[in-house]
C-alpha cells in the first residue's frame, strides 16, 4: 500500500522563539534555517513574524538570501498579520514569498479583541490574499484559537472555511492555540472537516499545556491531517509545542501508512544545536533527545540486553543519531561494567570485575558520579590496592582552610595496632596533612620518603562532582616508585595515594 506523505513545518524560529528568554541572533537563525532543510530535511520552515523587529528583518533578509541561492525560498515562511498590507511590504523588503496569515479562529476571539463582525474580518482577509497574489506571495491561513472555536462557535469555523474555500490560498493552518485539545476532541474536529472540506490541505499546530500535544498530533493524523507545525525540542510559548522528535518517531512506529521528509538521524544534532544557542536545557528524561532516556542504569537490564536484547524497543538510539550507555552506580552489575569496559576495549577476569564492581556500586552510594572514562582509574586503584596490606591507616583528619590563615591538618593515624594524633600546618590543606603525618613518623624515629612528583588526572568531559585520580611519585633512598589515590575531591584523593605509600614503605 502506497503511504500517504504528509508535511512537516518546523516553527522553532518563530513560534519556538517565544520560549521565555529565547532570542535568536542573525547568524543562529540562519544557521538554525540551514540545518532544518539540508540535515533534518523539513519541508517548510516558519522563520519570524513580520513586522516584529530591525533584527528581525535582517535575519529574514540573510534567509531568504541563502534559500534564493539553494533553491529553497518557497520552504520559508513568515507569520503575517489582516494589516492592510503592512506585513506584505515587509515581506518584500525581507525577499520570502509565502505567508502564513494570522487570523482569528472563534467568535470569541473576533468579538471582542477585532470587535468586528464575521463579514468584516474576511472582508479585510480577502484584501491581503488578493495584494498577496499581486506581489507573486502565497498565502497560508492561520485560524488562531480554532481549538476554541471548534467548541464554542462551530457555525462561525464553518462560515470562515466556507468563504476560505472561494479564496486562493493554498493551506489552512488549524493550531490548538491554547494547548486545551484532547485526543477524542483533535480527531472529532478534524475529521469533521476533513469530510466536509476535501478539498483544503489542513495542518495541524499543537501547543502542550497538558502535555496531549503528541497524543494529540497522532489523532490528528488518523484524522487525516495532511501536515503538522512542530519545534526542536518542544521550545514554545508556556509549555512549548509539540516537539518534532517525539512526533517523527510515533509517525513512523504507529501510523505505518504515513511517512515523513524527515531524516531522524541528523534530530539530536540540531536538537544540541538548538539547545546552545537557546540556552534552554534539554530534561535529561525528554523523549529521544534527553541525555538519560537511552541509558540503562539497573544491571539486570544491562545483562537482559547481552541476552538478546531483552530490555530494548524500537527506539534504538541509533535512529537519531545516538548510543546506547550503561549507568555506573549504585545499581551496577557486572553486566553494566563489563558493558563499559567493552566500550574502552577492556576485559577483567571475574574476580577482578567483581571487585571493580563493588567499588562503583560503592562510589555510588556516596552520590559520586561516575563515567566511563573513569573506569580505567577505578580498575587501577581496585587492583593497584591488593598490591599491599593495610598496616597503615589514616583513620580521621580535619582539614581547615580560611582567608587570611594558613592552613591546617588533624589526623588520627593507626599503625600496626597503635594510634596517633597530630596537628600541624602547612602551605595547603595536603601539606598542612603531610606536615601532621611526618611528625607521627619523627615521633616513632621514621622518616618519610620524598614528594617527587604530584599530578591529578580527570576524565575527560568531567563534571566539577567527578571522580579524579591523584598520582604521586615518592622517592627514597634506594628507590622510586608511584600511588594513586581515587575521589571525587582532590585532596582526598591524595591522602588515599599517600596512604597506600606507608603501606608500601
Amino acid at each position: 500500500m502506497e503511504k500517504r506523505k504528509i508535511e512537516i513545518m518546523d516553527t522553532t524560529l518563530r513560534d519556538g522563539e517565544q520560549t521565555s528568554g529565547v532570542s535568536f541572533s542573525t547568524s543562529e537563525k540562519l544557521t538554525i534555517c540551514q540545518l532544518l532543510l539540508e540535515e533534518l530535511a523539513v519541508d517548510r520552515v516558519e522563520v519570524a513574524s513580520a513586522r516584529v523587529s530591525a533584527g528581525e528583518l535582517d535575519a529574514v533578509k540573510a534567509i531568504s538570501t541563502w534559500a534564493k541561492t539553494n533553491n529553497y525560498i518557497d520552504k520559508v515562511e513568515v507569520l503575517t498579520f489582516v494589516d492592510k498590507g503592512a506585513s506584505i511590504k515587509w515581506m518584500l523588503e525581507a525577499g520570502v514569498c509565502v505567508q502564513n496569515l494570522l487570523t482569528k479562529g472563534s467568535l470569541n476571539h473576533l468579538t471582542y479583541q477585532l470587535k468586528k463582525t464575521p463579514e468584516q474580518h474576511f472582508n479585510d482577509i480577502h484584501e491581503v490574499i488578493e495584494l498577496g497574489l499581486e506581489h507573486n506571495i502565497i498565502t497560508n491561513v492561520y485560524l488562531e484559537d480554532w481549538s476554541n472555536g471548534m467548541r464554542n462557535s462551530r457555525e462561525y469555523v464553518l462560515q470562515f472555511l466556507d468563504f476560505l474555500s472561494t479564496q486562493n490560498i493554498k493551506r489552512v493552518l488549524l493550531p490548538d492555540t491554547l494547548g486545551i485539545l484532547s485526543p477524542t476532541e483533535s480527531y472529532s474536529y478534524i475529521s469533521e472537516l476533513r469530510v466536509r472540506y476535501p478539498q483544503f490541505h489542513f495542518d495541524f499546530h499543537a501547543h502542550n499545556d497538558y502535555d496531549l500535544g503528541n497524543a494529540n498530533i497522532l489523532e490528528a493524523l488518523k484524522a487525516g491531517a495532511d501536515g503538522l507545525h512542530l519545534t526542536v525540542n518542544g521550545m514554545g510559548e508556556r509549555a512549548g509545542n509539540a516537539s518534532i522528535a517525539s512526533a517523527v518517531a510515533v509517525i513512523k512506529d504507529f501510523l505505518p501508512g504515513i511517512e515523513t521528509s524527515i531524516e531522524e538521524a541528523s534530530i539530536y544534532k540540531v536538537s544540541k544545536l538548538v539547545e546552545t544557542f537557546s540556552g534552554i536545557r534539554i530534561p535529561a528524561n525528554k523523549p529521544i533527545i534527553g541525555e538519560n532516556v537511552f541509558t540503562q542504569t539497573a544491571g539486570i537490564h544491562a545483562d537482559g540486553d547481552n541476552k538478546n536484547n531483552l530490555y530494548c524497543s524500537d527506539l534504538v538510539p541509533e535512529r537519531f543519531g545516538r548510543k546506547r550507555k550503561y549507568a555506573l552506580g549504585k545499581t551496577s552489575g557486572k553486566a553494566n561494567i563489563a558493558k563499559n569496559l567493552q566500550e574502552l576495549g577492556l576485559k577483567l577476569n571475574d574476580e577482578d570485575l567483581k571487585k571493580v564492581t563493588q567499588r562503583v556500586i560503592e562510589l555510588g552510594d556516596k552520590k559520586e558520579t561516575v563515567t566511563t572514562e573513569d573506569l580505567p582509574y577505578i580498575i587501577s586503584d581496585v587492583l593497584d590496592s591488593n598490591t599491599y596490606e593495610d598496616k597503615v591507616i589514616v583513620e580521621s583528619y580535619v582539614l581547615t582552610h580560611s582567608k587570611g590563615l594558613r592552613p591546617s591538618a588533624t589526623i588520627s593515624v593507626r599503625i600496626e595496632g597503635e594510634s596517633f594524633e597530630e596537628h600541624a600546618q602547612g602551605d595547603g590543606q595536603f601539606d598542612a596533612f603531610m606536615n601532621a603525618l611526618a611528625k607521627v613518623y619523627e615521633s616513632k624515629d621514621l622518616t618519610l620518603p620524598t614528594l617527587v612528583d604530584y599530578a591529578v588526572r580527570i576524565a575527560p568531559g568531567s563534571n566539577s562532582d567527578a571522580l579524579c585520580e591523584t598520582i604521586i611519585t615518592w622517592e627514597t633512598s634506594h628507590k622510586t616508585f608511584i600511588t594513586r589515590g581515587l575521589d571525587s575531591d582532590q585532596t582526598v584523593c591524595a591522602i588515599k595515594a599517600t596512604q597506600k605509600m606507608l603501606n608500601i614503605i
